[in-house]
């Protein structure tokens, strides 16, 4: 049986934080996470573990780091509350599961899965997907245990922003926040996982793209896994999950560019993001057209690397202990 080198990367969201704003102190600590959270599902990867194993190793490192917008430092909705959505998806048969507009279970990814292989639905939302989650023994957190300073006080700025009638300032760590995991295992399988706390101050009952199957999670052995961030209407609009997975299949493109193009026609309407995909060959592929996108991902050379903006990896092929 042919083994394949295994494949990972993954996204902390296109809502990173303006060049202008970080501190060196941040951004050395953003890069530490980024590279943690790789390592966790990388090493899983490299035990021979499924690529749905370790994308979703990876998400809940995320989902416990309060710097991204997932699971514990998710942002809060308009009513100082907090809706979590997740997602995740195997290529082998397409099996997939979702949550949406939850808040309890203290790993919203492990929600999504526990959906796909224990309820024989794909999506659960509110009320219901709690009450799910508990039947299910998923550990479950108090809405406080979720919430930061930081984030409070983001919700305070942009309610205030919109009393006072002000501009918006297009500050993207407002507006974009969600972490997603892709990998391809030994075996040549894909995967990909989502989570997001969604938007500060959106509406309640908004749900983005990320547990839209074919939106902001895809995964199919054929074509590629992807995970999305950023304006998560534009992404649902464009199906931009599947609308990659469509140029690969039948135009033949390479993920390089169907993934790339599909960023940029986004953008050029007005959707900010991006998204990590990577295809059957092992292939990585990171397009955003916002200012930046935290990002880590370790392709077939084995080096596991890291960045925030543009021009700014980070490599090393040491992993962590």
């Amino acid at each position: 049986m042919t083994r394949f080198t295994p494949v990972i990367a993954l996204h902390g969201g296109a809502g990173t934080i303006l060049p202008s704003k970080i501190t060196a102190e941040k951004e050395a600590a953003l890069h530490a996470a980024l590279r943690a959270c790789l390592q966790a599902g990388l090493t899983l990867l490299r035990q021979g573990a499924p690529a749905l194993d370790a994308v979703t190793a990876s998400v809940m490192a995320l989902e416990d780091d309060p710097l991204f917008n997932a699971g514990r430092g998710a942002v809060f909705t308009s009513d100082g509350t907090h809706e979590m959505d997740a997602a995740v998806m195997e290529g082998t048969t397409r099996a997939c599961g979702a949550i949406a507009g939850i808040c309890g279970p203290r790993h919203p990814v492990l929600a999504a899965r526990a959906v796909m292989e224990q309820s024989g639905h794909v999506l659960l939302a509110g009320e219901g997907a709690a009450r799910f989650c508990a039947s299910v023994g998923l550990e479950m957190m108090p809405p406080d245990w979720f919430g930061t300073p930081a984030r409070r006080e983001a919700l305070e700025a942009e309610l205030e922003r919109r009393r006072l009638n002000l501009p918006d300032d297009g500050d993207p760590a407002r507006k974009h926040g969600t972490v997603g995991a892709v990998a391809c295992d030994v075996h040549g399988h894909l995967a990909a996982a989502t989570s997001t706390g969604g938007m500060t101050a959106k509406r309640p009952g908004r749900v983005g793209d990320s547990p839209v199957i074919g939106a902001g999670t895809w995964a199919d052995d054929e074509t590629l896994a992807m995970s999305a961030t950023g304006h998560g209407e534009f992404f649902i609009r464009w199906a931009a999950g599947h609308e990659i997975d469509a140029r690969m299949r039948w135009a033949g493109q390479d993920l390089a560019r169907a993934a790339g193009d599909v960023v940029a026609e986004l953008g050029a309407r007005g959707g900010s993001g991006g998204l990590v995909a990577v295809d059957r060959h092992g292939n990585v592929a990171l397009p955003f057209n916002s200012p930046g996108m935290y990002r880590a991902w370790c392709d077939k050379s084995g080096e596991i690397r890291t960045a925030i903006f543009r021009a700014d990896v980070h490599g090393s092929d040491t992993l962590l202990e």
